[in-house]
C-alpha cells in the first residue's frame, strides 16, 4: 500500500511517490494513519511543492523557523475568500477571530483572553474541573459500557468552555456539534455539504451569542465574572471589541477549547491501550502524568496541520519562496522527526526533553495550552485510576479529517 493509501502495486521509488503527494487528494487510508506518508515526505521531499503551488513542510526545524519568522502571515482573507465566499458566515468568522489574524488585531484580542489562562486562574478552576471529572466518572461507572468521546472526553471541554462563556447549562447541547461543523469546514478539501453545515453552525451560534451578550449587558448581575464578561467590558488602549469581534472570538474559544482537549484525552487513552506497557507504567506511578500528557500531544497531535502565507520573499529549508506562496505546516510529521526526538515512532511517557509543536510556537502559540494540559492531566489520570481494567469495547470511529486528528466515537467498558 502507498503511504497515503491507494494502489498497492505501485513500483515507483520513494522519491517519486513523495513527489506525487497532494494534500488536496488524500485516500481514506491516509486519514486512518498518516504517519508513513509523513515519514516518506520528511525523508525524501521535506519541502514538498504541491500541485497547486503551495509547499508542504514536514521537518521540525523548518516548522520552527516559520513559526518564529517575520516573513510569514496567518491572515487568511486571500485564502478563504475563494474557499468560502467573502459574504459567507465561515469567511466572516475565520477572518475575524484571533487565530487567523496577524498583530495588532491578533494581539488585541489575545491580551483580553490571557488573564483567563494565568497560573492563578487555572488554580482557581481546578477544583471545579476535578468535581466535573468525578461526576462524569460516576455516570460512566453506573453505565459500565460508555463512549470515551461523547460521554467523557468531549463532555469536559464543553462544560469548561460553557462556564467560561457563561452559557447556561440548558443551552449547551448544540455546542459540540457546532464546533465539529465549523472545524470540519477547515479541511484542505470541503465538499459543499460540509461547507453548508459549517456556515449554518456559525450562523446559529452567532445568533445565540448575540442574544446572550445582549442579556448580559442588560442584566450583568445575573452573570459571573468570566471570560465573556472580560471580552465585553475589556478594552485595549481604550478600544473595545466590536460586537462582530466579540461574537466570532467567543466561537473561536469554543472551537479551540473543545477540539484540542477532546482529542488529547481520546488520543491519549487510545495510545495507552495500544501500548499496554506504558499504561502499566503510568498506573504504577501516576506522578508521570505530566510527561505522559506531553507525550500524547507529541505522539498523536490533535492539530496535525497549520498554514501560513509567505508575506515577503524568503527561504525555508533551503528553498526560495516568493511572497504570496502558501505553506502547509505538518505538525504531525514534525513531532515525529528523528532529528529532534529519539525513537520518535515509539510512545514513551517518560520522554524528556519533549519540545513538541502540538500547540504551535511563537506569536500564534495556543493561548489555552495550559488549560488543555490541566484538563488532560486530570481527566486521564482519574480515568485510569478509577477504572484500572478499562478496555476498548468494539470498533471506534475516527474523525476522518486531515487537519484535526481524533475520534468521533470510542466505546469502552469499565471492567
Amino acid at each position: 500500500m502507498e503511504p497515503w493509501g491507494g494502489n498497492t502495486s505501485d513500483s515507483r521509488s520513494d522519491a517519486d511517490k513523495a513527489a506525487a503527494f497532494d494534500p488536496l487528494s488524500l485516500h481514506p487510508d491516509f486519514l486512518d494513519n498518516p504517519y508513513p506518508a509523513y515519514r516518506l515526505l520528511r525523508e525524501n521531499d521535506p519541502v514538498h511543492l504541491c500541485p497547486d503551488g503551495s509547499y508542504f513542510l514536514t521537518r521540525y526545524d523548518d516548522l520552527s523557523d516559520v513559526y518564529k519568522g517575520d516573513a510569514f502571515s496567518s491572515d487568511k482573507t486571500r485564502e478563504f475568500g475563494p474557499k468560502y465566499g467573502t459574504d459567507s458566515p465561515l469567511y466572516l468568522h475565520h477572518t475575524t477571530s484571533l487565530v487567523f489574524n496577524d498583530p495588532p488585531l491578533h494581539t488585541r484580542v489575545r491580551s483580553l483572553l490571557s488573564p483567563a489562562f494565568t497560573p492563578r486562574a487555572l488554580r482557581e478552576l481546578e477544583p471545579d474541573l476535578a468535581t466535573l471529572v468525578e461526576k462524569l466518572l460516576d455516570a460512566a461507572s453506573d453505565k459500565g459500557d460508555f463512549d470515551l468521546i461523547a460521554d467523557y472526553a468531549a463532555a469536559i471541554p464543553v462544560e469548561v468552555v460553557g462556564n467560561m462563556l457563561g452559557v447556561p447549562h440548558a443551552d449547551r447541547g448544540p455546542l459540540r456539534d457546532w464546533s465539529l461543523a465549523i472545524l470540519g469546514a477547515l479541511e484542505p478539501v470541503t465538499p459543499p455539504a460540509v461547507t453548508e453545515r459549517g456556515n449554518r453552525a456559525v450562523s446559529e451560534f452567532s445568533e445565540y451569542l448575540a442574544d446572550l451578550i445582549d442579556d448580559r449587558r442588560h442584566n450583568p448581575s445575573h452573570y459571573a465574572d468570566d471570560v465573556m464578561g472580560r471580552l465585553i467590558d475589556g478594552s485595549v488602549d481604550g478600544d473595545r471589541l466590536s460586537d462582530l469581534e466579540l461574537i466570532q472570538n467567543c466561537i473561536f474559544i469554543l472551537n479551540a477549547g473543545h477540539e484540542t482537549t477532546t482529542n488529547l484525552i481520546g488520543n491519549g487513552v487510545a495510545a495507552l491501550f495500544e501500548h499496554p506497557a506504558q499504561l502499566a507504567r503510568l498506573q504504577q506511578d501516576p506522578r508521570l502524568i505530566d510527561s505522559a500528557v506531553e507525550e500524547f500531544l507529541r505522539f498523536e497531535s490533535s492539530n496535525q496541520l497549520g498554514n501560513r502565507r509567505v508575506a515577503e520573499d524568503t527561504v525555508v529549508g533551503g528553498v526560495a519562496m516568493k511572497a504570496g506562496t502558501y505553506i502547509h505546516l505538518c505538525i504531525g510529521a514534525a513531532n515525529r522527526d528523528p532529528s529532534q526526538f529519539t525513537d520518535p515512532e515509539a510512545l514513551n511517557i517518560e520522554r524528556r526533553p519533549n519540545r513538541h509543536l502540538a500547540f504551535g510556537s511563537g506569536t500564534h502559540a495556543c493561548a489555552g495550552m495550559s488549560l488543555a494540559r490541566l484538563e488532560g492531566r486530570i481527566a486521564i489520570r482519574r480515568l485510569i485510576e478509577r477504572f484500572p481494567e478499562l478496555s476498548r469495547n468494539g470498533d471506534f470511529e475516527r474523525g476522518g479529517r486531515a487537519r484535526f486528528r481524533g475520534f468521533l466515537s470510542y466505546p469502552v467498558r469499565t471492567s
